[in-house]
């Protein structure tokens, strides 16, 4: 049973495509015929101690062209290095610092790098990277110590430019070079001194605290004060006034003689009635006052 001509060629396609075609470009690669620098990264290549090429410009480049018959070999004997030359940031916490006033502060510094030279990358430090951080450590302790309290509390601006003139000729000799430098985070280290601030703080906050609510209970006792001096104004006015209204009211009423008798006689009741005193009522011509007038004259 014969296969289908396009079937067969469709399958020799698929395996040209997939499988041939990658064989064959590791093969060149192999052999130096090419290579693929990505963007933020830079290739080094050495053979028998020398450099023979520095490649920073991301696309395809043919080594044939660019280092000669040594391109043949440099996979096999000599050594090809990827650097990565993208920016890097890194964060150190707590760098042990002394303030002029004797107070062990720690200072967190952020900063950023990247590889600005990539054969002294290699080549002259073994350890660039701890290298940079060592020096950026030994910088902050070195030229922030024994500054005042109050200066390097609120300062950072100016501690990260003094940090990053310190540093930054010394690593370029590394191949690295420092970006930005920045001091985040500016705090005491030793444990009895927060207490104590945390202390002090405490009470100036009762105080202030305190001084308020006083404030407030001044304030309202003067208001309260004042209420009550312009309510007593205002009773002995109106008691000033009652007995000019209960003059002019009597007056009124005395000219008027039935009203005026009228008014005694309520008062006179209501004054009876206000005494609690015992009171007997007799009928009108009734001989019980002279039957008790004569009994007591009897006894």
């Amino acid at each position: 049973m014969s296969m289908n001509p396009m079937a067969l060629s469709a399958l020799a396609t698929f395996a040209a495509c997939f499988v041939g075609v990658p064989i064959l470009l590791g093969l060149l690669r192999l052999f130096g015929c090419y290579t693929i620098v990505y963007e933020g990264t830079a290739k080094v290549y050495v053979l028998f101690g020398n450099v023979l090429d520095v490649i920073q410009e991301p696309g395809l480049h043919f080594l044939w062209f660019r280092m000669g018959p040594a391109a043949l070999i440099v996979n096999w004997i000599g050594s090809g290095y990827t650097l990565d030359m993208r920016m890097d940031q890194v964060y150190r916490r707590s760098e042990p610092v002394n303030s002029e006033e004797g107070a062990p502060m720690g200072i967190g510094i952020w900063y950023e790098m990247f590889i600005s030279d990539p054969v002294a990358y290699i080549f002259k430090n073994a350890d660039p990277r701890g290298s940079l951080a060592a020096n950026v450590s030994n910088a902050t302790v070195r030229s922030l110590s024994n500054m005042k309290l109050a200066d390097m509390l609120g300062s950072r601006h100016q501690m990260s430019q003094v940090v990053r003139e310190e540093v930054s000729p010394k690593s370029h000799e590394w191949g690295y070079k420092l970006g930005s430098v920045y001091i985040r985070k500016v705090h005491f280290r030793d444990p009895g001194m927060i207490r104590q601030i945390e202390e002090k703080v405490v009470n100036r906050l009762r105080q202030v605290t305190s001084a308020i609510k006083q404030d407030g209970e001044n304030q309202v006792n003067i208001i309260a004060s004042t209420a009550q001096r312009q309510a007593s104004i205002a009773f002995g006015e109106a008691a000033a006034l009652r007995p000019k209204i209960v003059g002019q009211a009597l007056k009124t009423i005395g000219s008027a003689p039935d009203i005026l008798e009228a008014m005694f006689e309520i008062l006179e009741v209501q004054k009876s009635l206000e005494g609690g005193a015992a009171i007997t009522l007799v009928p009108e011509k009734s001989d019980l006052i002279s039957g008790l007038i004569a009994s007591r004259g009897a006894a």
